[in-house]
């Protein structure tokens, strides 16, 4: 096993000064030794994935050293554009360490969404020509450095592919968190109650989605809600394409901090197609919670405001069971128009023994479509 503030050091040793990226399970002892050691300036955690590679040029431009960038397999897909259009060494030719958390490895198992991204992991690196190295627990770290820091000489970025158990344990420092207790399995089980069986429910990547897959069975109730199991933060858009589609239903979006921050853009978007039927709902508990608990900056931004200035119709704050109850009790009988943005102040934690879906995500859609009354194929 590879020691990862050694790692660390070594990444330092050869001129790295700024670490950015989105985390990532598997490499979530990498992120927290980065959060407790390294200065704010540092280490940033970015919004998304193409906006980590764009703070590492701007870095690059700025110092003459290379940054490390670092992500899950998944976030590849957003780094494409910026990688191909600006870092590639036909273009601007602008080093940099890319270091890969590799979930669904061909041969190990691993949640569905990841299958795919696994097995065209490595592919992708080859049609962008970004020359990489596997890294696991038996590496030789000083040779795969210098190799890939050779490479990064000729002016293009390189990529470090992180097998699961390469790193050795590192405990992240407590994350400052809100004033509120409720924790998100408490929130939406509120939720639950007032929501009606006409209603549509899309909900986001990690947790968000297992603990109301569980909340669901629980109650004995058909399993009918949309678990956007990947593309994280994609969940909003997602949700306004079904508003659009169905004008006489309501949909309700189960939204992150972390998942809205990553691609805010759609806000507006959603303004100004003004879908009346949208309750857009963000699960605010300051953290990447579903891979570690890492800090977002969702404690430092003015949701209302931004909602409000983006076109949403209406903005609403709970912080407690019978705060979320009463507000959506006060939506019900209004009949407020939406798009609507209904923050709800949580607590971090969820359940040690939570399980995960029983269905496929094809089931899962199917079911899904079934609900809102339309055929599949």
């Amino acid at each position: 096993m590879i020691d990862t503030r050694a790692f660390i050091t070594a990444l330092q040793q050869r001129g790295v000064g700024l670490f950015t990226g989105v985390p990532d399970s598997l490499l979530q002892d990498f992120s927290a030794a980065l959060h407790n050691d390294l200065p704010a300036q540092q280490h940033i955690i970015a919004a998304n994935e193409g906006n980590a590679i764009a703070l590492a040029m701007g870095h690059y431009l700025g110092t003459g050293k290379p940054a490390v960038v670092y992500m899950q397999n998944a976030g590849l897909g957003n780094t494409v554009n910026p990688l191909t259009s600006l870092a590639d060494p036909e273009v601007y030719g602008v080093p940099m360490l890319m270091v890969i958390g590799w979930r669904g490895e061909p041969g190990k198992k691993d949640e569905p969404q990841h299958v795919k991204q696994g097995r065209i992991t490595c592919a992708q690196l080859e049609l962008l020509d970004i020359p990489h190295w596997v890294l696991d627990a038996e590496s030789d770290i000083e040779a795969i450095l210098g190799a890939a820091w050779q490479a990064m000489a000729a002016g293009q970025p390189a990529a470090l592919v992180v097998r699961a158990g390469t790193f050795s344990k590192v405990s992240l420092q407590a994350v400052p968190t809100g004033p509120s207790a409720l924790l998100r399995e408490e929130a939406i089980a509120a939720l639950l109650q007032c929501l009606g069986e006409h209603d549509s429910l899309v909900a986001t990547t990690g947790k968000t989605g297992r603990e109301l897959f569980e909340l669901r069975a629980h109650r004995g109730e058909n399993q009918r809600d949309f678990l956007t199991v990947g593309g994280m933060g994609h969940t909003a858009s997602l949700a306004l394409g079904i508003a659009l589609a169905q004008p006489q239903r309501r949909v309700v979006c189960l939204d992150g901090d972390g998942s809205l921050l990553m691609h805010m853009g759609a806000l507006p978007v959603i303004a100004e197609q003004s879908p009346k039927n949208l309750l857009h709902i963000l699960l605010n508990n300051r953290a990447h919670e579903s891979v570690g608990g890492q800090p977002t900056v969702a404690g430092q931004v003015d949701f209302r405001a931004v909602a409000l200035g983006c076109g949403y119709q209406g903005y609403f704050a709970a912080s407690s069971v019978e705060q979320v109850q009463s507000v959506l009790a006060d939506i019900n009988t209004s009949g407020a128009a939406g798009p609507l943005l209904f923050e709800i102040h949580l607590a971090q934690g969820s359940r040690p023994d939570l399980g995960r879906p029983t269905r496929t995500p094809q089931q899962n859609k199917q079911a899904v479509m079934q609900h809102l009354g339309v055929e599949h194929a």
